[in-house]
């Protein structure tokens, strides 16, 4: 609240301040950035293709074991402010791009270190972070320098497999690579309009089961809804189908309002069974005048209407969920019906064939909608040993799907294995020779923090870091080749560019600007008010 003295000055008095805890300055930047360190630590040692996983157990006993950066900070429930802010770094990469979340955590906590050294120094935040956007700047410029492009087409669409292996060779898939990736490319072409240069994500439906290994995984040319016939009597198969998807419940209708209905004579009894009965006649009937052979239905219903549906030889779905009917709305060209009443020929979708298959050993059974007329849409069935296995296989299968995206939207590449970052941090150490001023010093401090991640890939790699980045740097500068990096996997060579280990150019520059603007944002952070013991 705002007080005034008696010389009329203002001055404000903070409710509860006996009881809150606060730090400015140089303090309270040496514990943001020490809070940012830590996290990116914690992500340093999932980096790579030996990088390790981390097991996560949430409040309700689940548990997650997986290695993408994003999942594993999203499941971690952090309390302190600054790593929340590293949390929506990695969902923003996520959401964007689709991979690379956890090096540009590692790369935000680096540039962050690296910050220290020059506060001890004396050299203002504010030169800090207009330094560290001009090597950013630097950095992405030599990105567009450097970058390659990979050709391909419908069916020629090798190069954008190797790329999807290289996003896949970290993940819990790294045995069976070249199957996932191949069904991930194949997904996204078929949804995919290249003159466009636009791919409908929401036509690729990932499904899961347990029973087989992730190696059984496919590629379904069409929908997976996973239930049953609603009557075991009902035809498995049907051909030429005309859908009709309701949203509302084959039964009577319900006042909105309490009520209470008494019955104390057969008659009464037989009466309200009557009614029951031509309501759920009038509403077979009415399914079956639209010229439906397959009924979708988003909740369930009871064995009366079940039998009428079965003797009037439509087949039906119940319980399918809301995603599930939007989806098939959209692949069939069919219309989401509220009403009976409504329902007409012109609302129903096609499709060339529905059918009810068994897959694994499992008593449950899925219902495979293909040959949609209206769209192409597919679904990858993501087979494993449990559940925890199958999630990580679907979260390394989307992961790869969005790097297929992301060069079906602009095909060029620059190299991994850590080879881009090095390049980089040589071009920017290079350009701060040249630049006279305070700010070399927060340009030579990116330059440095840039190698983070190869020092990371060569340390996970069971490689000496330093002694392995350090050859790699003098490499590149001898034989100006910004496509050698780490030899993760014991390959032979440190060329990249032979071991087809790509990145997405969009990729890495949205890395390199997430990390940069995240670093910046937290050095102009110089006042924390906290409840006291908190953090």
């Amino acid at each position: 609240m705002l007080r005034y003295d008696s010389s009329g000055k203002p001055f404000i008095i903070i409710r509860d301040q006996d009881q809150k805890e606060r730090l400015t300055g140089s303090e309270a930047r040496k514990a943001n950035i020490l809070a940012a360190m830590t996290v990116a630590n914690l992500m340093k040692t999932s980096i790579g293709p030996l990088g390790m996983d981390k097991i996560l157990v949430d409040q309700d006993g689940e548990v997650t074991a997986t290695n993408d950066g994003a999942t594993i900070l999203k499941n971690m429930q952090v309390e302190n402010p600054i790593a929340k802010l590293l949390v929506e770094l990695s969902q923003g990469q996520d959401d964007e791009i689709g991979d690379g979340t956890t090096s540009v955590v590692v790369l935000a906590g680096a540039l962050l270190e690296e910050s220290l050294s020059l506060l001890e120094k004396g050299i203002h935040p504010s030169k800090i972070s207009e330094g560290y956007e001009k090597a950013c700047d630097i950095a992405v410029k030599h990105l567009l320098k450097i970058c390659d492009k990979i050709e391909f087409d419908k069916e020629n669409y090798g190069s954008l497999v190797k790329a999807a292996k290289t996003s896949l060779g970290s993940k819990i898939v790294n045995q069976y690579t070249e199957k996932i990736a191949k069904i991930s490319v194949e997904a996204v072409l078929a949804v995919a309009d290249l003159e466009r240069k636009d791919v409908r994500f929401d036509l690729i439906k990932l499904e899961g089961k347990t029973g087989g290994t992730l190696g059984d995984t496919e590629l379904i040319d069409g929908i997976i809804i996973p239930k049953n016939f609603s009557h075991p009597q009902m035809p498995k198969q049907i051909k030429n189908a005309k859908i009709a998807i309701l949203t509302c419940p084959f039964e009577p209708p319900k006042p909105k309002t309490g009520h209470k209905l008494d019955i104390d004579s057969v008659k009464k009894y037989k009466e309200l069974l009557e009614i029951e009965q031509n309501y759920f006649k009038e509403m077979t009937d009415l399914v079956k005048k639209s010229g439906a052979t397959l009924v979708l239905c988003q909740w369930g219903f009871d064995d009366e209407a079940n039998h009428l549906l079965l003797q009037k030889k439509l087949p039906a779905v119940r319980w399918v969920s809301g995603t599930d009917i939007e989806l098939i709305a959209i692949a069939t060209g069919a219309r989401i019906v509220p009403r009976f009443s409504e329902l007409t020929e012109k609302k129903l979708g096609k499709a060339g064939m529905v059918t009810e298959k068994s897959l694994g050993t499992t008593d449950e059974n899925m219902i495979v909608i293909e040959k949609c007329s209206n769209t192409k849409t597919v679904t990858i069935l993501v087979k494993g040993g449990n559940k925890m296995v199958v999630e990580e296989g679907k979260r390394s299968i989307h992961d790869a799907l969005c790097v297929t995206r992301n060069l079906i939207k602009d095909n060029r590449i620059v190299y991994g294995g850590g080879a881009a970052e090095i390049s980089c941090s040589v071009a920017v150490n290079k350009a701060s020779k040249e630049i006279t001023g305070i700010e070399q010093y927060s340009i030579r401090a990116f330059s440095q923090a840039l190698l983070s991640v190869p020092i990371a890939l060569a340390s996970n790699s069971g490689l000496n870091s330093l002694e392995a980045v350090s050859e790699i740097q003098l490499k590149q500068i001898e034989k100006e080749s910004p496509f050698l990096g780490i030899d993760c996997i014991s390959m032979g060579t440190n060329n990249m560019k032979e071991q087809y280990v790509f990145d997405t150019l969009r990729g890495k520059i949205q890395e390199f600007l997430l990390a940069t603007q995240m670093a910046k944002m937290i050095l102009k952070i110089d006042d924390i008010i906290r409840p006291t013991g908190q953090y």
